[in-house]
C-alpha cells in the first residue's frame, strides 16, 4: 500500500498559510519528510458562487502550479493530480504542462483525470458538458499519443495535429501514469481500456445524483465495482494490474476532525485486501503549522 497527502491548496481564504509559493514547499517537504509517496491536488479553475458558498465546494489553484512548487521542494515525492478535469482544456495543453512537470520533476508525475460533473463551470469555460465522456476517451489518447509519438497526426473534437511533435517529452517511461477518477462502469471501462490506475471516491448515495457518478456508500459497493473492473480486464484482455486508489470511508477531504491512524490503519487493510493499492487521505488543519506537524505525527504513526 501507498499513501498520497493532499497539499490544501483549496483553502484560498488563508492565502498566506497555504497558498503562497514558500507554504506550498513547506508543506510538500513535511509530506515527503513523514515517509509518504505522493501529495496531491484537486481543480477547480472557475467555480460559480452557488457551488462555493451552498454545496460546500472550493476553490483551488492551478494544479500544475501548485505542483511544479512541491516539485522544486522535493526530491522523491510522486505528484498527483487529484483529479484534472479533462474537458476544461485542449488535451495538447494538458499533454504539454504534464509533460513539463515530469521534465523539470525528473519523472514523478501521476496524471488522475476525470469527466468532471460541475455544469456551471463547464459553461463559464466553454466546455461541453453533454459531451464530456466522449471527450474525457479521445483526450486521453491524445495525451498518450503527444507523449510518445513525433510528427503526430490526431484529429479530435475542434482540434486536429497534422504532424506536430511535443517537446519536452515526459521523463518516465513509457510515460506518467494516467489514473481515471470515477465510480461509474463507463469510468471504469475508461480506466481498463485507456489508463493506468482507477480513481474512485467514497460517494454516499445521496450525494451520487449531485456528482453525477454512481455511488460507492460502504465495501460491498466498492467489492462489486471492483469486481466488475477485473472481469472486464479479462473481457478486453489487458494484462496489466490496474492500480486502484481510494480514500478510506469516513476519512474524505471535507473531514474536519482529527483522524486516528489505528482506525486508519484497520480501515487500509480491509482495502488492501480488497486490492486497493493506494490511499489518498486529508488532515484537517487551521494553520500551515498545524498542518506540518500532523502530517509528522500521522506519518509517524501511520508508517512505522
Amino acid at each position: 500500500m501507498r499513501f498520497s497527502v493532499q497539499l490544501p491548496t483549496d483553502k484560498v481564504e488563508s492565502p498566506e498559510e497555504f497558498v503562497t509559493g514558500g507554504a506550498i514547499a513547506e508543506m510538500a517537504r513535511a509530506v515527503e519528510s513523514a515517509g509518504f509517496d505522493a501529495c496531491f491536488v484537486t481543480d477547480h479553475p472557475f467555480p460559480s458562487d452557488r457551488f462555493v458558498e451552498q454545496a460546500g465546494g472550493h476553490h483551488a489553484l492551478d494544479p500544475f502550479v501548485a505542483l511544479s512548487f512541491a516539485a522544486a521542494a522535493t526530491s522523491r515525492l510522486e505528484l498527483q493530480t487529484h483529479i484534472l478535469v479533462l474537458p476544461y482544456r485542449n488535451p495538447f495543453l494538458t499533454a504539454n504542462a504534464a509533460a513539463s512537470l515530469d521534465a523539470a520533476s525528473g519523472g514523478r508525475v501521476i496524471l488522475g483525470v476525470a469527466a468532471g460533473y460541475l455544469k456551471d463551470e463547464f459553461r463559464a469555460l466553454g466546455a461541453d458538458f453533454e459531451s464530456r465522456n466522449a471527450f474525457c476517451d479521445e483526450a486521453i489518447r491524445a495525451i498518450r499519443a503527444a507523449w510518445t509519438e513525433d510528427g503526430l497526426h490526431f484529429e479530435g473534437t475542434g482540434y486536429r495535429a497534422d504532424g506536430h511533435s511535443l517537446r519536452p517529452r515526459p521523463v518516465r517511461t513509457p510515460h506518467p501514469p494516467i489514473w481515471v477518477g470515477g465510480n461509474s462502469k463507463a469510468a471504469i471501462r475508461r480506466a481498463v481500456e485507456l489508463g493506468d490506475g482507477w480513481l474512485p471516491v467514497p460517494t454516499p448515495r445521496r450525494m451520487a445524483g449531485f456528482i453525477r457518478t454512481a455511488a460507492i456508500a460502504d465495501l460491498d459497493d466498492l467489492r462489486e465495482r471492483l469486481a466488475f473492473a477485473h472481469e472486464y480486464s479479462r473481457q478486453v484482455g489487458r494484462e496489466r494490474p490496474l492500480d486502484v486508489c481510494f480514500v478510506p470511508f469516513g476519512l474524505d477531504v471535507n473531514r474536519q476532525d482529527d483522524l486516528d491512524p489505528d482506525v486508519f490503519r484497520g480501515r487500509i487493510a480491509e482495502l488492501e485486501g480488497l486490492g486497493v493499492t493506494w490511499v489518498t487521505l486529508s488532515l484537517p488543519c487551521r494553520s500551515r503549522a498545524e498542518y506540518c506537524e500532523r502530517v509528522t505525527a500521522f506519518g509517524r504513526r501511520l508508517l512505522a
